[in-house]
């Protein structure tokens, strides 16, 4: 369908919500065919829905789920993001897949995983990082911990372990001639993404408190400030040469209270002149300071400013699709770099050309349409399309 390192892939994804489609939207990006399975009247993300191919299918009947397992069992590649034993009950699942194509590699994204005490309980980003501890982590030492929006378990240790580990499994297929089970959890990804904390705890170098760290907002090295105007800038200076560099700017090279980087019983007194220092001028003049230094300190943008800076415009980070800005396909590739990316689809507007690629004749077409076994969007029979 499209340029990029994983053309000559293709994948079919029950249709759902959140981590699973992140992760179809990243193979999508780097050139697999995506076929979407929808049912009727969903909705789709602009973003997340990007660069697929849909077919609109009542799974519920026979006659739908034959036609999913014939999609399926022309793709390198079936996707689903259903509780435990959802996938199973549609007839839809690993072992009838494996069943009618061994070849193919079965990704299943859930929250808790397809086992356990809790695997049939609902949940959300939220709750698989609390579990992991990562959520205890983030937040100030004297206050709640705090939400970091869904990307740790959705996207993070969910959407990007699941392409991940799908492709692993690809490799292997290709390799092997058969496919295999992936069980992507979102708890087990958001505990991967705990790994190097981990490490530190072992070590006796991380306390197991909120805020008292070099890395969590604890020092005054690494933290956000608030600025003159009610925007802020992000400090990240760790090594000593960065930290010096900040220093510098702020003219605080020969004061004693920021000779001893590491002192952590002046980190607070630290934070109290910083505060004062960054809050004395607007963001933006704090980023003109910075803008050359080695100090590591950042205006912290909106997610609408962020699209504009000069960095992002000369990398051409993002790009303008719809009337808004996403980011482009990522990572870059110097050798089969990706196509620009496609608007989501209709829903169910790809269905007449996947059935006519599974060799269905005019009049089986037909009768699926009429039976609402496949259904079309509105355009398709307005504009003189099957009826």
């Amino acid at each position: 369908m499209s340029a990029g390192p994983l053309d000559g892939v293709r994948v079919v994804e029950l249709g759902g919500i959140g981590p699973a489609p992140f992760a179809c939207m990243m193979l999508a990006d780097l050139g697999a065919d995506v076929i979407r399975i929808d049912r009727p009247g969903a909705e789709l993300h602009p973003v997340m829905h990007r660069n697929r191919r849909s077919i609109a299918l009542d799974l519920k009947s026979p006659e739908g789920r034959a036609i999913a397992m014939r999609l399926v069992a022309t793709s390198d590649v079936a996707v689903e993001g259903f509780r435990p034993g959802v996938a199973e009950r549609l007839g839809l699942g690993p072992d009838d897949v494996s069943r009618e194509a061994p070849h193919v590699v079965y990704g299943r994204m859930t929250g808790w995983g397809q086992d356990g005490p809790w695997a049939q309980l609902p949940g959300h980003d939220i709750n698989y990082i609390a579990l992991t501890g990562a959520l205890h982590a983030i937040g100030p030492a004297d206050g709640d911990p705090v939400v970091p929006l869904n990307l740790v378990g959705d996207f993070g240790g969910g959407g990007m372990l699941l392409a991940y580990g799908v492709l692993a499994a690809v490799v292997s297929a290709r390799t092997t001639g058969r496919g295999q089970v992936v069980d992507a959890a979102m708890i087990d990804g958001s505990a991967a993404l705990m790994a190097m904390l981990h490490g530190y705890l072992a070590e006796g170098r991380w306390v197991d408190e909120r805020g008292v760290n070099h890395l969590d907002g604890g020092a005054p090295y690494y933290r956000t400030y608030a600025c003159g105007d009610g925007r802020h800038v992000a400090v990240g200076c760790i090594e000593p040469q960065f930290y010096a560099s900040l220093l510098e700017g702020l003219d605080l090279g020969d004061d004693p209270d920021f000779a001893a980087q590491d002192d952590r019983s002046r980190w607070p007194s630290m934070v109290n002149r910083l505060q004062a220092i960054f809050g004395s001028r607007p963001r933006d003049e704090w980023a003109e300071v910075f803008a050359t230094s080695s100090a590591c300190v950042t205006p912290v943008l909106s997610i609408g400013e962020a699209p504009l800076h000069p960095h992002h415009v000369e990398r051409q980070t993002y790009t303008s699709l719809g009337g808004g800005h996403m980011a482009r396909p990522v990572p870059r590739f110097a050798g089969t770099p990706a196509a620009e990316p496609r608007p989501a689809p209709v829903v169910g507007s790809d269905g007449l050309a996947l059935l006519g690629e599974l060799g269905l004749q005019a009049a089986e077409v037909r009768s699926h349409l009429e039976a609402g076994v496949v259904v079309l969007p509105p355009s398709a029979t307005d504009e003189g399309g099957p009826r």
